[in-house]
């Protein structure tokens, strides 16, 4: 892994949840995990969240999208947060997650709104 492709993954992860949570990553690596962080670091956020034909707003898009599919509401409470820094609206992230659960089945699609609702709550973006 190139150190050119760990900061530009770094850089990724500061602009979509702020240096709290880049610094927390960093105090997390461990002489176990470190290998598997600077893998995400270099190839999921410096190898490819970087790439030029699609900007991070439809990548965040995909990735909701996707983390619904999987039904993976861990990762999609990070992905809100990041999808929000990305300039996704909440408008756009209940219709992203609408349209998902439509193909990846209703039980997906709670999963996706319960981790949503929680983020948007915590950050005061749900109305109502």
């Amino acid at each position: 892994m190139s150190e050119e492709a760990k900061d530009a993954g770094k850089d990724v992860v500061l602009k979509m949840w702020g240096p709290e949570v880049a610094e927390a990553r960093e105090k997390r690596a461990t002489d176990f995990n470190r290998p598997f962080e600077d893998l995400v670091s270099s190839y999921c956020f410096g190898e490819v969240w970087t790439r030029e034909t699609l900007d991070p707003k439809t990548r965040s898009m995909i990735t909701l999208a996707v983390l619904t599919a999987l039904t993976k509401p861990n990762q999609l409470k990070v992905h809100v947060k990041g999808a929000i820094a990305n300039g996704v609206s909440v408008d756009e992230i209940r219709e992203i997650l609408i349209h998902s659960a439509v193909y990846a089945g209703i039980p997906c699609g709670v999963e996706a709104f319960n981790a949503a609702k929680e983020v948007l709550d915590e950050m005061g973006l749900d109305k109502g």
